[in-house]
């Protein structure tokens, strides 16, 4: 049985990007795309870029443009060549484990927490 899977390759990249951003665009939506022509099941849906020099991310509209179309069930899959694209606000050293405990958050959520995170979330959507 093969499986297809909705693919949004996301990037964030620094402020100083600004002045280069076009090519900054092409290049990542080229790097996207030959990725997922590469792998069998992988359908490109976008690529979010987000060039704003913010870590958090309901202040990243590209984050959280993608953030909705996944929520919409447009897509199955983020993509990042990095996950410092995904823990920016989280030290170097230490993302991994800040991925992994922002999973187990998800899970074992403070509802109070989570419906404070999840409103400024849906917040920044519906400013879109």
């Amino acid at each position: 049985m093969s499986f297809n899977y909705r693919v949004a390759g996301y990037v964030k990249l620094a402020k100083l990007w600004e002045k280069n951003k076009e090519a900054a665009l092409s290049y990542h939506k080229r790097y996207y795309k030959e990725k997922c022509d590469k792998i069998p099941g992988w359908i490109l849906q976008g690529v979010y870029v987000d060039i704003t020099g913010q870590k958090l991310i309901y202040k990243r509209p590209q984050m959280l443009h993608l953030l909705k179309a996944c929520q919409n069930g447009e897509v199955d899959c983020i993509a990042a060549q990095t996950k410092a694209y995904l823990a920016a606000n989280s030290n170097p050293e230490q993302q991994k484990e800040a991925l992994e405990k922002m999973a187990d958050d998800y899970v074992k959520l403070d509802e109070a927490k989570y419906k404070k995170w999840k409103e400024k979330i849906l917040q920044g959507i519906q400013e879109l």
